[in-house]
């Protein structure tokens, strides 16, 4: 067992804080949304944390997400549920790279963590602070991935899950390839037919009587900081010296404003300075809230009215954090993108030949991207490019026709 699992070690949180108003909460506390209708962000004592930790520290450490103890808001060893959160590697594709025009392309695999998707991250940080906080049941609405890990992680910790997914068919089901873990890790799993942010008054409808807490994007504050070892991995991954440009899947927004939250307290402890990546948010041209919202130079974004994507995890029509999203893209210099998805699916197939990288829709979405503002001059030709591959390919497995040999036949490779 990693050492990061068994070994105590000092904590820093201070306090709860509205992402929007900066009123304070006091920390170890069950939280849901601030007084306003906002997320909540997990504050650090910083400087007694920088006292305690190096560089160093981390080196020296086993390669998992737990490994970052000292940023994130788990106090006891006793309560953390872990299936194993690897660091996960960033892979060079240099004949993709060469092909669209890039300099340097980059793929961090996020299929390579627990449950095949990058929501392990925060839903084992959640589901360790919901297990310390003695709750009993949780629910979620989800798009697939995100309902398969809380029902992968509440298995661990002993925690009843109900998981609510999207399945209003063609454009908005869960895959049932995705779908399926759910009752498969024990927990109760329901098909809605409508989009997400439908399903959510429903679990609120009924989470007194259930006896729920309602653990949906944003709505509590601790899966920001399961997904805050992104940049903090990220960080380290890259000696400290980040890349020029990430593009970011973007639905409910979480990856990338924890992400930023992890720039901001890395370079608050002096371990980065104040160069930041140009971050890019990707949705789909069917349901893109944010990207309408970044170009008309707007504070919050209105709800995508019939925001239907086959693309799954970008297929949230209006999400709570969507005002720290918008800073995030605006502060880092960044841009907003809105694909053709008709195109996502051609892309697969020219990473994987290209360069043997199996990515899932939204990593997909990605490359598409990519290759529209190489063509726009929004990203440079000289330029560190990173991608999120969000998810296993093998979630979304794509349409192909099979190749066959008759072996009652000839040899068809021996020629007529």
């Amino acid at each position: 067992m990693s050492e990061n699992l068994t070994t105590e070690r000092p904590t820093f949180v201070t306090h709860l804080e509205c992402s929007l108003t900066g009123e304070r909460r006091p920390a170890d506390r069950l939280a849901g949304l601030s007084s306003a209708g906002k997320p909540l962000l997990v504050r650090y004592d910083l400087d007694a944390l920088a006292r305690r930790l190096t560089k160093d520290d981390l080196e020296a450490r086993p390669q998992d997400i737990w490994r970052y103890r000292e940023f994130l808001p788990v106090r006891s060893c006793g309560d953390i549920v872990s299936l194993g959160e690897i660091r996960t590697p960033i892979i060079t594709a240099p004949r993709t790279a060469a092909r669209i025009g890039a300099g340097e392309l980059l793929v961090k695999d996020e299929g390579r963590l627990p449950t095949g998707s990058f929501k392990a991250r925060g839903l084992a940080v959640a589901v360790s602070m919901a297990k310390a906080f003695s709750v009993q049941r949780i629910a979620i609405p989800s798009a697939g991935n995100a309902g398969v890990a809380l029902a992968a992680y509440c298995a661990r910790a002993g925690i009843e899950a109900y998981v609510f997914y999207a399945d209003d068919p063609p454009r908005n089901a869960a895959s049932d390839l995705t779908v399926c873990e759910i009752p498969l890790f024990g927990a109760h799993g329901y098909a809605v037919n409508g989009v997400i942010t439908q399903i959510n008054p429903l679990i609120e409808e009924a989470r007194e009587r259930m006896g729920w807490f309602n653990m949906a994007t944003l709505k509590e504050p601790y899966r920001i900081e399961g997904k805050k070892t992104i940049g903090l991995e990220l960080a380290e991954q890259f000696e400290w010296d980040l890349p020029e440009v990430i593009f970011y899947p973007t639905g409910g927004g979480t990856g990338l404003i924890a992400m930023w939250k992890a720039f901001e307290e890395l370079e608050q402890i002096g371990w980065i300075g104040p160069k930041r990546p140009r971050l890019i948010a990707v949705q789909s041209q069917t349901c893109a809230p944010i990207v309408r919202a970044f170009h008309e130079g707007a504070e919050f974004a209105a709800p995508w009215e019939d925001g239907y994507t086959a693309i799954p995890g970008v297929r949230v029509p209006a999400t709570v954090g969507d005002f720290l999203i918008l800073a995030a893209l605006r502060q880092s210099r960044g841009n907003a993108i809105a694909i053709d998805e008709t195109a996502v699916e051609a892309a697969r197939a020219e990473m994987a030949a290209s360069d043997g990288i199996h990515l899932c829709p939204e990593g997909a979405a990605l490359l598409v991207a990519c290759k529209q503002a190489l063509n726009d001059g929004i990203v440079g030709k000289d330029e560190r490019i990173l991608l999120f591959n969000s998810a296993s390919g093998l979630k979304s497995p794509p349409a192909f026709r099979k190749e066959r040999v008759d072996l009652a036949g000839p040899n068809p490779f021996l020629g007529s």
